[in-house]
């Protein structure tokens, strides 16, 4: 009998993570075993479709990392660089003529890994301070930052898994 997988947050506390941040370390695993499983084989013919005009499978999957190490910054207190802001300009195209399914899925995992090892180092007593929020410095937290690059990344998730079951009923 195969055992039985629950989802990340029924598995118990991740290790190394602050109690208060537990939460957002669940989604961010839960949403890496989800897209690692979905994404499997997935044909990169249809990485940059559109169906319905809805934001493509590539697109999400560059979104969420970009979006993961932009609230990332803001929650260090520093201001994107010129990288961060010409991945920005570029979520909605390919990175190259050949980019592959499994690449785009392996450089959100490490992206997800560096979320992982900066909410390890997070002190708890630093969660309620001031973060400004991209050139207006429109106000949130390192809380605030950290646990909305979680839901962010969740809400990505959901798009996806429903973009990328059109596309392969499509194809069937």
């Amino acid at each position: 009998m195969a055992e039985k997988k629950y989802e990340v947050w029924l598995r118990g506390p991740v290790d190394h993570i602050p109690a208060l941040l537990q939460p957002a370390a669940h989604a961010l695993l839960q949403a890496r075993e989800e897209i690692n499983a979905l994404m499997e084989g997935f044909p990169e013919t249809m990485l940059w479709e559109k169906p319905a005009g809805v934001a493509s499978p590539g697109f999400h999957l560059r979104h969420m990392k970009g979006v993961i190490d932009r609230l990332l910054t803001y929650a260090k207190d520093q201001i994107l660089n010129a990288d961060q802001l010409q991945y920005l300009k570029q979520e909605e195209q390919p990175p190259s003529l050949s980019c592959k399914t499994i690449e785009l899925v392996e450089q959100f995992n490490l992206q997800v890994d560096k979320a992982l090892a900066q909410l390890s180092g997070t002190d708890e007593s630093t969660l309620t301070a001031f973060r400004g929020v991209g050139r207006a410095q429109l106000p949130s937290t390192v809380l605030g930052l950290l646990m909305h690059a979680a839901e962010h990344t969740q809400r990505h998730l959901g798009q996806l898994l429903v973009t990328v079951r059109i596309l392969k009923n499509k194809q069937a």
